[in-house]
Order: C-alpha cells, then sequence, then structure tokens
C-alpha cells in the first residue's frame, strides 16, 4: 500500500486529484457535460418527433448561437467580479429546474416546439455565464505548474461526457420513454450544483472595481489585444478551425472516401472521439516541455499534415488511424491553448480573457460549419480536406513568423 501511495503522489496529473477542492469542480464538471449533452440530444429527438421538420433542428442551432455570443461575454466580467463557486452554483441550480420542466412537460405530454425554443435559449444563455467562471476557477484551485494537467483532465471530461451521453440517451429512452433521460439531466446538473457548494478554498479575492459590463467587456478587448501571446493563440484557432471542420462532413467522408454509410459514420465519430480522449492524457506526457507555444504550434501542424494525409487516404483502416490521430492532435493543441489563456492571465481579467477565447472558438465553428459545407461541393470532399490541411500548416507558419510571443512562450514554475 506504501508504493501505491508514493506512486500517485509521484504522478503528476494523479495529484490533481489529490486537491479536494479541485476534484469536486471536475465531479462538477462532467455532471455538467452529461447534464448538457443529454438535454441537447433529447431536445433535439422529441422537438424532431413533434414538428418531424429539419429546418426546426435547424433553428436550435440558430437559437443557440444567437443568445450565446453576447452572453459568454457578460459570463466573462461576471467571473471577474463575482465569487466563481457562487456563479457555477446558481447556473446549474437554474438548469436543474429548466431540464426538470421539460422533463415534466413531456412526461406529461403537454410538450410543443415553443418549449423547445424557448428552454434552448435560456439555457444557452446559462450555460454561457457559468462556463466562463468554471474555466477560469480551475486556475484558482491547483498550482501554476499543475494547471495543464487539470486543462487536460478537464478536455478529457468533455469528450468522455460527449460519448457517454448519448449512450444512456439511448438505454433510457428504449426502456423508459422519451421523457426520462430528461429527468437524468436535470438529476446531473442538480448533483453538479451540490458539488460546487463543497468546494471551500477558492482563493476567491474580490474584484474591488466598479462594475460596468459594457466598460468592463472593452477593457478585456483591450486586455486581449495588446497581449503578447494571446491574439496569436486566438488567430491561430479561428484559422485553423475555419478550414477544417471536418466533423462537419462526415457522412460526406463516410459516402465519398470510403464508399460507406452510417455504420461507416458511427466507426469514423467513435475512433475520433477515442483519439481526442487518449489526447487529452497525453498532454501530460508533454507537461514537462517548457516550450508550451511550440508544443501548441507543432501539435496544430501535424494536424494540418493528418488533415492532408486522410483526403488521401483510401484505405478505411488508414482512415481510422488517421482520425484517431487527428482527434489526438486537436486535443493536445486545444487543452495547451486553453492552459496559456489562464496561465497568462491576471485572476482579475482571466474570467473575460477565456471568455473572448470561447467566443473566437464559437465563431469559427459555425463559419466553419458553413464553409466545409460549401467548399465539398464546390471542389469535392477530398480535396477539401487537402486544402484544409495545407492552409492549416500555412496558417501555423504565419503565427510563428508574425506573432513571436506564441513561439517562444515557456512555462516558468
Amino acid at each position: 500500500m506504501k508504493n501505491i501511495k508514493l506512486n500517485i503522489s509521484d504522478n503528476d496529473f494523479l495529484k490533481i486529484f489529490l486537491i479536494k477542492d479541485y476534484s469536486l469542480l471536475w465531479f462538477s464538471s462532467f455532471t455538467s457535460m452529461l447534464s448538457m449533452q443529454i438535454r441537447i440530444i433529447a431536445t433535439g429527438f422529441i422537438l424532431y418527433d413533434i414538428t418531424g421538420s429539419g429546418l426546426s433542428l435547424g433553428m436550435l442551432g440558430i437559437i443557440q448561437l444567437f443568445f450565446q455570443l453576447p452572453s459568454i461575454l457578460y459570463g466573462g466580467v461576471l467571473a471577474d467580479f463575482f465569487k466563481r463557486t457562487t456563479i457555477i452554483t446558481i447556473s446549474q441550480s437554474f438548469g436543474t429546474v429548466v431540464i426538470f420542466i421539460l422533463f415534466y412537460l413531456t412526461f406529461t405530454e403537454s410538450i410543443n416546439e415553443w418549449h423547445i425554443y424557448i428552454s434552448t435559449a435560456l439555457l444557452s444563455i446559462n450555460s454561457t455565464i457559468g462556463g466562463p467562471a468554471r474555466s477560469a476557477l480551475t486556475a484558482n484551485l491547483v498550482p501554476k505548474k499543475l494547471l495543464i494537467n487539470a486543462v487536460a483532465a478537464n478536455t478529457a471530461t468533455m469528450q468522455i461526457g460527449s460519448v457517454a451521453a448519448p449512450i444512456l440517451f439511448g438505454l433510457f429512452t428504449v426502456s423508459f420513454g422519451a421523457s426520462y433521460p430528461l429527468l437524468i439531466g436535470s438529476s446531473a446538473a442538480l448533483i453538479s450544483a451540490i458539488s460546487c457548494i463543497f468546494i471551500k478554498n477558492d482563493n476567491y479575492i474580490k474584484n474591488t472595481n466598479k462594475m460596468q459590463p459594457i466598460k468592463n467587456i472593452i477593457e478585456g478587448f483591450i486586455y486581449v489585444k495588446e497581449h503578447p501571446i494571446l491574439p496569436g493563440l486566438y488567430l491561430l484557432d479561428i484559422g485553423v478551425t475555419v478550414v477544417s471542420f471536418y466533423r462537419q462532413i462526415m457522412p460526406l467522408i463516410a459516402d465519398r472516401l470510403f464508399k460507406g454509410g452510417a455504420a461507416i459514420i458511427s466507426l469514423l465519430t467513435a475512433f475520433n472521439s477515442i483519439g481526442a480522449i487518449a489526447g487529452s492524457f497525453l498532454v501530460v506526457f508533454f507537461s514537462k516541455i517548457k516550450s508550451k507555444g511550440l508544443l501548441v504550434l507543432g501539435a496544430t501542424f501535424v494536424y494540418g499534415i493528418l488533415l492532408i494525409i486522410f483526403g488521401l487516404s483510401t484505405s478505411l483502416i488508414l482512415g481510422i488511424i488517421i482520425i484517431t490521430l487527428l482527434g489526438a492532435t486537436d486535443a493536445v493543441g486545444m487543452t495547451v491553448r486553453q492552459a496559456i489563456v489562464q496561465l497568462t492571465s491576471p485572476d482579475h481579467l482571466r474570467g473575460r480573457a477565456v471568455s473572448l477565447h470561447s467566443v473566437a472558438a464559437m465563431t469559427a465553428n459555425n463559419i466553419g460549419h458553413f464553409e466545409i459545407g460549401i467548399t465539398s461541393e464546390l471542389i469535392g470532399t477530398r480535396n477539401t480536406l487537402i486544402l484544409g490541411g495545407a492552409i492549416s500548416c500555412v496558417v501555423v507558419f504565419l503565427i510563428w513568423k508574425l506573432f513571436k510571443g506564441v513561439g517562444s512562450y515557456k512555462l516558468e514554475v
């Protein structure tokens, strides 16, 4: 037993789970992610059952984007001015109530499409207000030298939740009916809220400045603009994501590259998620590398090369290997980017820096959805992947040349 304890204490990744307050935040994040993913799948399923319209499902995405983009900026301000554990607890408690109402309406067969549209708007605002507080709080709970491992655990949590949610949705829908996944979602949100109540040592420092949301958001923009590293990181995220959002065209990839249907889509998606989970943990092995900026650029460059190879591949086995590695390199880049944002931002501005990073990522994702669909129709799926990979490599090179702070950033602890 003594040897086992020694091994755990010597392992930097496992050390973060020996910090009680971080473990509570991690568990809260996992149950929050599970709640959100189950709710998204369940409401889409119920809405389609009610309307039978693909357009109605598209409306959910539009509503989500419309309400998330402005509210996440306000969420960043709140995270810099109020106790972060309180923000998370309130947001998860609100989510508990809204999702339970959806469960009740579905269970009593009185739900309609407007209930789903309104709840999607409310929960989109709610999640983006709580999100920056959750991300910024991580840096308050773990030592600086362990932060990248904590962010890696958070990233893995997101991926595991994304895999577990559809499985739980399917099991409960088949066994008990379409309303019960929402009950699970509401319960998970409640557990998330309760977990945060027990976080005691959150190192909260009261911001003595007056909160003026518009002014504070502008301050956040100015801080990021003048930062030696963050503009390059955000542009890297946007530039690569816009041209390489291959997950959006997975049906086309399965059909046109590997001549398959739903089974191939499921296989490629599953291995991509496995790669992402593995990549999140792979970051731990890079934790001793001080040149975190070069690590981000290197992982993103390899991602671009892999996308080119993926576009050239005709063998399904090779395709599975490459899409697994794509998931892994994407997770490494994303995890280290998030860690750098938190490591290089002072506590009183960290919430806004995190929220602006989220705005950049969400904007890129939505533009990428549109761009890759159009491009694949114009030049073909295979050429779209090859072009996206090539442009990604060019973007990495330009960021390295034009934003010296990114490539030169080293973690000093």
